[in-house]
């Protein structure tokens, strides 16, 4: 099932209303209007999201059972590589009956509201808090070189140099004699 333009998202429960008991289950592919996360990596905004639902009818409302897969891109936070990650989540929501007062999503708990149900912040939420913070291309991943800012998955294998301490650059000048044992016993 494809859903409108308008609000992907929403969903009519009018024939689930009042009746517990009552089931129903539909798969929803949309088209994500907006961008769904701002770290490294998000949904990006035309990306297409899988919502599997179940709707129950109870005698307090509707419960919303959902699982989301869709698809991340992004950067790695070590070496800048672009990366795709897959995104799987679920949620369940109690969606009351309309106490008839004026309803805002943002502030209230989720309401049955014109016979609808409206997954958008909770679709939201969940998968921006699925997101990762600092995304990486592999757990390995080495990132890049401090001084040249090359990828060092990318340079041939050398050891790192640790940069020198200029208050210790008088020392390095000194070279230590090789028979210093020998030295101290005569």
């Amino acid at each position: 099932m494809t859903t409108s333009n308008a609000n992907p998202y929403r969903i009519n429960v009018r024939d689930l209303m009042h009746r517990p008991g009552e089931l129903r289950e539909l798969e929803l592919r949309v088209s994500v209007p907006e961008q769904l996360g701002e770290g490294l990596v998000s949904v990006r905004a035309g990306a297409g999201l899988t919502l599997d639902v179940r709707l129950e009818s109870i005698h307090d409302g509707i419960l919303v059972s959902a699982e989301v897969e869709a698809e991340a891109a992004g950067v790695c936070g070590r070496c800048l590589t672009d990366i795709t990650l897959p995104v799987e989540v679920d949620f369940q929501e109690l969606f009351a009956y309309s106490s008839g007062e004026a309803f805002d999503p943002e502030v209230d708990d989720p309401e049955v509201h014109d016979d609808h149900v409206d997954l958008e912040p909770l679709v939201r939420d969940a998968v921006v808090l699925s997101l990762p913070f600092q995304p990486v291309c592999r757990p390995d991943c080495p990132g890049l070189d401090p001084e040249t800012g090359e990828r060092l998955s990318h340079l041939p294998e050398t050891k790192p140099t640790e940069p020198a301490d200029p208050r210790w650059a008088a020392l390095a000048q000194f070279q230590a004699s090789e028979d210093v044992a020998g030295d101290a016993g005569q």
